[in-house]
């Protein structure tokens, strides 16, 4: 048994005295201890290294009351293990030398064995329940099929993801096979994810907002509800989609067993597009941290008023920055630990 099952509560839809809070990229660029094994290790070393990922995983959880630990990976760890070689560059981030691009590229990549390709991932789950001790849950997480397919095709990060659009306009049976390629992987890879141990499997659509709301439909969403519908028979799921607010009524037809949402959307609509029925997630803007405490703590405060203290799961509305003072990351989390109902600042 869990010893603090907050998030889990939170995630059944329970009634709680606070909300539980943890930050996405918690286990990230913003804290000393990260840094020190980043000079000393190349990104996709830390990632495929399971002793450094589980080292990685804890270092928030040692300094903060974090309700729940998300296992340090990549979503690119995914189309690498089938076969797209992907490598992180200095000062470019992402980077594919051959991007995919014709419907012969996209047939030659492989639906790959998880067990064998993302052993390590698995390796280190086990190794951070050790670490964790059943003190909070653990989160598995990977990235939408659009997600990934807009990295692959356009071989690096990008603003607009124009070449990745233009792919699944001009190409859209290639498009699917390949969106179809990256889910069945996908839904293996988590699926283990769960068998090994982890509490909670969350989704990220980092590009979902790139799309119209009827493209969003045929090319992203589609795809994470398969993912949604093979995981939630045996864990909970949770669905970020960054820009995604229009989306939100879509997604609550789902058995998702929470919605993230960023800063764009205030709390009562995401409350009413959600019909009042879901757990949300969210949605502090990670620039906000760069407000003295006093503020965060008011703001944090404010949020979760809006919210309500039930079925929500305190969060930033997407990844902490790598340039937040931890003090500032810390004011955050104890400004959610500390709530009270009826809390006002």
């Amino acid at each position: 048994m869990i010893k603090n099952d907050l998030y889990l509560k939170a995630l059944r839809g329970e009634t709680v005295e606070r909300p539980p809070v943890w930050m996405m990229r918690q286990a990230g660029r913003y804290l000393p201890e990260f840094i020190a094994l980043r000079d000393k290790y190349d990104f996709f070393t830390r990632c495929q290294t399971p002793e450094l990922a589980s080292e990685i995983t804890v270092q928030p959880i040692r300094r903060f009351p974090l309700d729940a630990a998300i296992l340090f990976s990549d979503i690119l760890v995914v189309p690498q293990a089938m076969g797209i070689d992907f490598k992180m560059k200095e000062s470019v981030g992402p980077w594919l030398d051959t991007p995919i691009r014709t419907m012969e590229q996209v047939q030659n990549v492989a639906v790959p064995d998880v067990n064998d390709t993302l052993g390590y991932v698995f390796d280190a789950i086990e190794l951070t329940l050790q670490k964790l001790d059943n003190g909070i849950p653990l989160i598995g997480f990977a990235g939408s099929p659009w997600t990934i397919l807009c990295y692959c095709v356009e071989g690096k990060g990008s603003k607009a993801f124009d070449i990745a659009k233009s792919f699944c306009f001009t190409q859209p049976e290639a498009a699917h096979l390949l969106l179809q390629k990256i889910t069945d992987t996908t839904i293996a890879y988590l699926k283990r994810k769960v068998e090994k141990g982890v509490s909670a499997v969350q989704v990220f659509d980092s590009w979902g907002g790139m799309l119209s709301p009827a493209d969003y439909q045929e090319f992203s969403w589609k795809y994470i509800n398969q993912i949604v519908e093979a995981l939630s028979p045996i864990t909970h799921v949770v669905v970020f989609g960054k820009g995604c607010w229009f989306a939100l009524e879509e997604m609550t037809q789902s058995p998702v067993s929470a919605l993230g949402v960023d800063w764009t959307i205030k709390p009562e609509l995401a409350r009413i597009l959600t019909n009042h029925t879901m757990t949300l997630q969210g949605n502090f803007d990670p620039a906000r941290l760069h407000s003295t405490p006093e503020t965060i703590k008011k703001m944090v405060t404010e949020m979760i008023n809006r919210f309500g203290k039930d079925r929500y799961i305190a969060n930033l509305g997407h990844g902490i920055l790598p340039n937040i003072p931890v003090e500032n990351a810390e004011a955050f989390i104890r400004a959610v630990v500390d709530w009270k109902p009826n809390a006002e600042f």
